[in-house]
């Protein structure tokens, strides 16, 4: 319990830390202030306005998609049992993005694209995409983890393709969607926030009542069968949740690479391998390094902002090649 209270403590100083650097910094005590007024409902002055609509949304948001990414990689990690599976193995990026360039692209033309909106084709597409690939993986009843793997690799490499097609079609609308892929808290708001809390609250539940069964898997499935785990179901049930919670997240924020990858395994690092604890442990974490990632990539290069996905990347690629290492090591 002390290192889940520990992290809490952690995400708390770094959200309030968050919110008080920008063009107009606000002491810790005056932001509490203002949240407290408004709270009470007397939110008028400058600062509150500043915490309330930028400041607010933006690092409640960032905590909520860098959550969702790093528990929907630890239970990857924890379903393929390999500490390089990510979010994104069964192609919910490709899928991702090849939605949002399409709206990007088409939706002057298609009026249903323009009422879907990029997150909400961004959303469709990922799980979509995901539908797809455990379709053409399902064999004899059942979903062998090759299968997934092999079917989310060919999937995700088409969507890719269609994506880069629609980039070279429309280059003007280029910068817009390498933009988008690159991801980016730029656009937060609370319409965002509260469209994608309850989605990853219905995801999120289930994934981290999942400890011991993901737990019970690490032995093998024939083993996991023997010890009364419904390997098929519980692996169907914690790869649709993952893909849920990943698919809103990428559809509010855009594509952030590595935090599924980084974070569960610097958890599992830190605090040991027991899912029970690293998959809560990982969702906060995972929420402290995404808003300080944003804070980095909004403050580096002020007024200018980087996208989120290259920092999240500069920091992810290093450890991903410190990562291989070891294991070709062992």
């Amino acid at each position: 319990m002390a290192p889940v209270v520990l992290s809490l403590v952690a995400l708390v100083v770094v959200l309030v830390a968050a919110a008080s650097v920008g063009s107009v910094a606000i002491r810790p005590f005056a932001l509490v202030a203002a949240v407290v007024d408004g709270v009470q409902g007397h939110a008028h002055g400058p600062a509150e306005t500043i915490v309330w609509q930028l400041r607010l949304p933006r690092v409640l948001l960032a905590a909520l998609v860098g959550s969702a990414l790093a528990l929907a990689g630890a239970t990857f990690q924890g379903v393929f049992r390999n500490p390089l599976a990510d979010p994104y193995l069964l192609g919910a990026a490709s899928g991702a993005g090849f939605g949002a360039s399409a709206v990007l692209v088409l939706a002057g033309s298609v009026p249903w694209l323009t009422r879907l909106g990029v997150p909400g084709a961004a959303f469709a597409c990922a799980l979509a995409t995901v539908v797809l690939v455990m379709v053409l993986a399902r064999r004899d009843g059942g979903l062998p983890a090759v299968s997934l793997i092999l079917a989310g690799v060919v999937l995700g490499s088409i969507l890719s393709a269609g994506t880069s097609f629609l980039m070279l079609a429309a280059r003007d609308r280029a910068a817009g969607i390498l933009s988008w892929l690159l991801g980016s808290f730029a656009f937060a708001s609370w319409d965002r926030v509260l469209s994608v809390l309850p989605l990853l609250v219905v995801a999120t539940v289930p994934l981290l009542l999942a400890g011991r069964a993901l737990d019970v898997m690490q032995l093998g499935e024939e083993s996991a069968a023997q010890l009364g785990v419904p390997v098929e179901r519980v692996r169907l049930a914690l790869l649709a949740a993952a893909t849920l919670a990943t698919a809103a997240a990428v559809a509010v924020a855009g594509v952030i690479g590595f935090v599924g990858l980084v974070v569960p395994h610097a958890v599992r690092l830190a605090f040991g391998a027991r899912h029970m604890r690293l998959l809560p442990l990982s969702a906060l974490w995972g929420a402290v390094f995404l808003v300080l990632a944003d804070l980095f990539a909004r403050t580096v290069l002020a007024p200018a902002e980087l996208p989120v996905g290259i920092v999240t990347a500069l920091v992810g690629g290093p450890f991903f090649l410190l990562l291989l290492r070891r294991q070709r090591s062992r």
